[in-house]
């Protein structure tokens, strides 16, 4: 599979294992619901990467089930912000390298503060981008966790 995406790359070099999952694009919906439904996942074991800005921190990042909400309170208590809300769409490419869709919270431009909703601990795989639309990664959390230096936090609404 020609599919070396830089987040791919970089679980191969820390010898990660992860299964990558195709599926087509619907550029109408990029929603995770839709990605899950295409690649036949549960819905709670996909996770959406969302990027944010605080007032302590430029940017960070927030790994949470394709179907549930961010509460923007909570990610801001557990990452020490005053605040954080959530990266214009039009900042996203500049910021991590990847485009809406296709961002995945491996191999970014840079190293973000990294939290990852707590409930992915419960399981023994989820599936994040893989760096581009139609091309998810499947892994253990916590090898997610340990790839990315993240934490595990109660980060829903």
């Amino acid at each position: 599979m020609s599919q070396k995406t830089n987040a791919v790359r970089l679980l191969d070099t820390a010898k990660i294992d992860y299964e990558l999952r195709e599926y087509v694009v619907d550029d109408h919906d990029v929603s995770a619901e839709h990605v899950a439904l295409s690649l036949g996942l549960n819905p709670e074991l996909l996770y959406k990467t969302l990027v944010l800005k605080g007032t302590k921190d430029p940017y960070l990042v927030a790994v949470i089930p394709g179907n549930a909400h961010l509460d923007l309170k909570k990610i801001a208590r557990v990452s020490g912000n005053k605040y954080c809300e959530m990266l214009p769409m039009k900042d996203l490419l500049s910021v991590t390298g990847y485009i809406r869709g296709g961002c995945s919270p491996i191999a970014m431009k840079k190293p973000f503060p990294t939290f990852i909703e707590e409930l992915a601990q419960l399981e023994d795989h989820i599936s994040v981008s893989a760096g581009k639309r139609g091309l998810q990664i499947v892994l253990n959390p916590h090898s997610l966790a340990t790839i990315t230096q993240a934490s595990f936090c109660d980060l829903l609404g």
